[in-house]
């Protein structure tokens, strides 16, 4: 991925703005922030309410548990940043999985609108109305989009140039093959007389190749089928 005139730029709409940059602050990704590689944006949704008490939800019409996030309140903070550019996405249980190749998609925009939303979720009448991309990091519940937000934004910035300082590692990370990640090992060579694999202190780099790569794929049959048929289904094409 070449150099960018501009930062890629994270823009998150959430009632929650304390939690971020969180996890995202520290590490490579905090001096990566630090040296402007990405830039981060948030806008607190409960500055859009219309009424003294900032109020961002209500009952949901036809009944039900819980809370509704309003559709006007939430289209006013959308309007606050509908001319940056990049996809507006919404983090919901519902959406499309998240997965690598849409990573590196939003890797390639100029930037990213992420919308957390929280209690029972957000009026469909307003995701309708703005196109939103609904995305889901997983078959799981969190308690607001937030959480999801994060892992989104880390994700891209991994593929971000100059982030992680060795774009070479990258090729052979989980996923990025279709495949999961083989074993690793480190210093001490026997521990608790478990030693590592003879073929990794060989010097031999091809025989380190492959054996690198027939574990990757055994790994991947063996706790993810889904994968492993995508990736057969690669290699015969």
């Amino acid at each position: 991925m070449t150099a960018r005139a501009e930062p890629w730029t994270a823009r998150v709409l959430t009632l929650f703005p304390e939690v971020f940059p969180g996890p995202l602050g520290v590490s490579l990704a905090g001096k990566a922030l630090e040296n402007s590689l990405w830039a981060l944006e948030v806008l607190d949704i409960r500055d859009f309410a219309r009424d003294k008490h900032r109020s961002v939800d209500d009952q949901p019409f036809g009944g039900g548990p819980g809370m509704v996030m309003r559709p006007d309140v939430v289209d006013a903070a959308l309007a606050a940043v509908e001319a940056r550019p990049g996809p507006v996405v919404y983090l919901s249980p519902r959406g499309r999985l998240l997965d690598q190749a849409r990573v590196r998609q939003l890797a390639a925009e100029p930037g990213v609108t992420l919308l957390c939303g929280r209690y029972e979720g957000i009026d469909q009448r307003v995701l309708d109305a703005r196109g939103v991309e609904e995305v889901s990091v997983g078959d799981y519940l969190l308690s607001g989009g937030e959480p999801a937000a994060l892992a989104l934004i880390d994700a891209v910035l991994r593929l971000l140039p100059g982030v992680l300082g060795n774009e070479a590692s990258l090729e052979e990370e989980t996923f990025e093959r279709g495949l999961l990640e083989y074993p690793l090992y480190t210093r001490p060579a026997e521990w608790r007389g478990r030693e590592v694999p003879e073929v990794l202190v060989s010097g031999h780099h091809e025989k380190v190749r492959l054996w690198r790569l027939a574990e990757a794929e055994r790994i991947t049959q063996e706790r993810r089928p889904d994968l492993w048929a995508r990736y057969r289904a690669k290699r015969r094409d």
